[in-house]
């Protein structure tokens, strides 16, 4: 096979769906925590929102997500596991050997994954974030400010997706859709080098040297802590991320990272940076498990491979 397939595109669309459905209730508890107020720690969070708004509360903004981060992920999968192949190939001058990737190899191809990711993935998580804080009961205790739909009366500010797409670039301009870029640049770039490095090393090392083919064990083992190590270490910043695209709901209160970063740390403290570090770190597990194990085994199914695998 040449060093590109499009088999990797498509099954990272089927791995981001699996972890959506997954990942999206622990999501939006996350939200809440970092960019909302009252919530007090995370059980105190599920409690509120299922009494408030219910079980669908928790799937408030998914269907966006859906949509989207199948396709975002199909992207990122496809331009790592492509741009690793290639690197491995380009070091492998021998015919007929086996390509084997570098530490450089998976350095460099997750660099490239993660500014691949923040361009396809920052308007993504904008709009999630803006329908998840929409209902929350936000209030400004500076400026004595309530949410307008619950003060006056009126239907939440975004009625769907499309509507906060619209309302956003009417208000804020075709800028507004990458509002947090730079925080979420800062975030993905070193957090998918602490997303694939980890799974490759680890997958490796679990699977039964007897296996032809992806181990079910290895890699829901090696995907779950593979996630659980890159969100934990990604929640300061992504806590401003997080703050930074909520902040326009209601009022713009930010004026880039550094300000937020200064503001937050301000007014709350250093402790702020890790609010959420708990459900990020336990939502990364499952939601990262799902997704390598959608990849692999649905990447084994398009390539015809049915070998069968011991876990």
């Amino acid at each position: 096979m040449g060093s590109f397939q499009l088999e990797d595109f498509a099954a990272g669309w089927i791995g981001g769906a699996a972890s959506v459905i997954v990942g999206h209730p622990l999501d939006t508890v996350k939200t809440r925590l970092q960019a909302g107020v009252n919530y007090g720690d995370t059980i105190s969070c599920i409690r509120t929102v299922y009494r408030r708004e219910s079980v669908f509360g928790f799937f408030k903004g998914m269907s966006f997500p859906l949509a989207s981060i199948a396709v975002y992920n199909s992207a990122v999968f496809g331009v790592f596991s492509n741009t690793q192949r290639f690197l491995s190939q380009h070091h492998c001058r021998e015919p007929g050997a086996s390509p084997s990737s570098t530490l450089s190899d998976l350095l460099l191809a997750s660099m490239v994954a993660g500014v691949v990711s923040v361009g396809l993935g920052t308007p993504v998580d904008l709009i999630k974030i803006r329908l998840q804080m929409q209902t929350q009961p936000f209030q400004e205790a500076n400026l004595g400010l309530r949410p307008r739909a619950m003060t006056l009366g009126k239907p939440p500010v975004y009625q769907g997706p499309v509507d906060c797409i619209a309302t956003i670039v009417r208000t804020e301009g075709l800028a507004g859709m990458y509002r947090g870029v730079g925080a979420m640049l800062l975030r993905d770039v070193p957090g998918y080098c602490l997303y694939f490095i980890p799974y490759v090393f680890l997958n490796d090392w679990i699977t039964p040297e007897a296996c032809t083919g992806p181990s079910l064990c290895a890699v829901w083992l090696a995907g779950g802590m593979a996630g659980a190590i890159s969100w934990g270490t990604a929640t300061p910043m992504d806590v401003v991320k997080s703050r930074l695209q909520a902040d326009g709901v209601y009022l713009n209160k930010y004026k880039g990272v550094l300000d937020c970063i200064s503001q937050s740390y301000q007014k709350e403290g250093l402790k702020v940076f890790f609010r959420g570090i708990t459900v990020n770190a336990v939502r990364g597990f499952p939601m990262s498990a799902a997704m390598f194990l959608g990849y692999e085994f649905s990447l084994q199914a398009i390539r015809g491979d049915h070998a069968v695998t011991s876990p």
